[in-house]
């Protein structure tokens, strides 16, 4: 099997992976509501079981930006600049076009909405958009725009403005808020992009470093620890000094909360250690799949990366619809809200849908793969 052929299986299971981290974290959103999840966490608020699950599923939207990032190096590989900055900007405006109608439905089940919330998708298309006009400058100049975006954009943090229209250009860029359209539709800016453009233009620019043509297996996979385990070395000590990157940890009344504290990372946007912490966790998870890559029980996780905007949609629907026929039948049992009591409920569910929902993803990619010349298929 070719060299190529080997990096898409790793990076296709990567994104099968963290496609079911994410549907355990929806799970979550959608059956224990009555449990909300700050950002940050509130520690002294959340059992351990809970905050293990919502930072596993911190891994998801950094991994995934990083691997598309990467992935366009790769395309570009193959079809050249000009094909792939087609291919970034027809994409990134087919997933803005898809959160803003079909995905934010799933959500909300309101036509029409009232309010549109701009989420991980949303920021991967605006991410891919921003790729397509940079992917032409020097490699040099896209490291240290990466690079500068990730290490500074928290200096950012606190900035505001009196007008509202630049506040509401703010918000899309850095700042997690609500911009009003009218009297009767807003907007809210949970995914603000400018971070995720600094991790997208990272993730090509491992590409560059790790995936060139002519770099050995052996070469690339000890670049790729290179740069994680430097990642992580930088988390650790400036996480440890407490001066910069996210909001400050503490010593808290025992060990289990101290640590919850340390790692207890800002997402919206996401913080220079939440990105630094589970990109580097991303890309070992990438060398250790590489390492199994040829083993049938890591087929499951190939199939569903090679299909994942297909799953993401179908499972939101089918969750819309769980959630809506079990609170038909036994009403709100947890307040206001349907939900289950326990944690490891969630994780009961989410392995039950994983296989009830693996059929209809082996069949779609089957479907994909074998009609090609169906151009919107490549979108999913």
């Amino acid at each position: 099997m070719s060299a190529p052929n080997q990096r898409l299986q790793a990076i296709d299971a990567l994104r099968g992976l963290v496609m079911l981290i994410m549907l355990l974290d929806h799970v979550r959103e959608t059956f224990y509501l009555h449990h909300q999840v700050s950002d940050p966490m509130q520690i002294d608020q959340l059992e351990p079981d809970l905050f293990i699950s919502r930072s596993l599923a911190h891994l998801c939207a950094p991994v995934f930006v990083l691997l598309t990032g990467l992935s366009a190096f790769l395309y570009q590989q193959k079809y050249g600049l000009n094909m792939t900055r087609d291919f970034l900007l027809k994409r990134g405006l087919f997933l803005i076009g898809l959160e803003l109608t079909v995905i934010n439905f799933a959500w909300t089940a309101k036509f029409p909405p009232d309010a549109l919330y701009l989420q991980v998708i949303w920021a991967i298309g605006i991410s891919m958009l921003a790729l397509s006009l940079l992917i032409g400058l020097s490699k040099k100049l896209l490291w240290i725009l990466a690079l500068g975006i990730i290490f500074l954009h928290n200096t950012l943090d606190h900035i505001h403005f009196q007008s509202e229209t630049l506040q509401a250009f703010w918000n899309v860029l850095h700042h997690r808020g609500w911009i009003e359209i009218s009297d009767s539709l807003r907007l809210r800016t949970t995914y603000p992009v400018l971070p995720w453009i600094g991790v997208i233009t990272l993730g090509y620019c491992l590409g560059h470093a790790c995936f060139k043509d002519g770099i050995s297996c052996l070469e690339r996979n000890q670049k790729l620890l290179k740069f994680a385990l430097s990642g992580l070395g930088i988390f650790f000590v400036m996480r440890g000094l407490n001066i910069y990157g996210d909001q400050p940890w503490q010593h808290l009344g025992n060990i289990s909360q101290s640590m919850m504290s340390f790692f207890n990372l800002t997402k919206y946007p996401p913080s220079l250690f939440f990105i630094l912490w589970n990109g580097s966790l991303g890309i070992l998870c990438l060398l250790g799949l590489n390492k199994f890559e040829h083993k049938t029980w890591l087929r499951p996780l190939i199939v569903l990366g090679s299909v994942p905007m297909f799953f993401y949609v179908l499972h939101l629907y089918v969750l819309k619809a769980l959630y809506l026929m079990a609170f038909q039948i036994w009403g709100a049992n947890q307040g206001q809200y349907f939900g289950v009591s326990e944690v490891y409920q969630l994780w009961m569910i989410s392995v039950i849908l994983m296989v009830l929902l693996y059929p209809a993803v082996v069949r779609f990619s089957k479907f994909k793969h074998q009609n090609k010349h169906i151009a919107i298929l490549k979108y999913f």
